[in-house]
């Protein structure tokens, strides 16, 4: 009698492992200037969403992120272990952002996850979760005082 050495669950998506490379690639090198590589990854009907915004077609994502990184100094990301089901993965990550308008400029840390929806190689679906609060107004000079005094407050 033999033993597996893993199980997988649910049909093997082969794109799956490339399509997941070619995005954590695709937001490390991500800024203003270069935009046009969003069509890499994202399908042309590509539905994404975050905390502060919801977005429909490969167009409305363009306008979007050219928003979100206008006044951005840099962006990385450290990514974890991607957790795989089919076509959907989950991957968990660290976002170092400098930005002109967030702590003068100086460096934040948000935690996050991307739950993605992955067809044949580009993502479809993009939905990130991630801490608003911890992104934006907590580092906001009065604002953030007051919600990092609730926040101690409350355990």
């Amino acid at each position: 009698m033999t033993t597996a050495s893993k199980i997988e669950v649910g049909k093997r998506n082969s794109a799956l492992p490339a399509a997941l490379g070619h995005f954590r690639a695709l937001f490390n090198e991500l800024d203003k200037g270069n935009l046009n590589k969003l069509s890499e990854v994202y399908s042309e009907d590509i539905r994404f969403q975050d905390p502060l915004e919801t977005v429909q077609g490969l167009d409305e994502l363009t306008r979007y992120f050219a928003g979100a990184y206008a006044n951005v100094i840099s962006c990385r990301f450290d990514f974890g272990e991607a957790i795989v089901q089919g076509e959907f993965a989950a991957v968990p990550w660290v976002m170092h952002l400098r930005h002109k308008r967030i702590r003068k400029g100086r460096e934040v840390q948000v935690r996050g996850i991307s739950h993605l929806e992955i067809r044949d190689g580009m993502v479809c679906y993009h939905r990130d979760y991630f801490d608003a609060g911890e992104m934006l107004y907590e580092n906001l000079p009065v604002v953030g005082r007051v919600i990092r005094w609730i926040k101690d407050q409350a355990g």
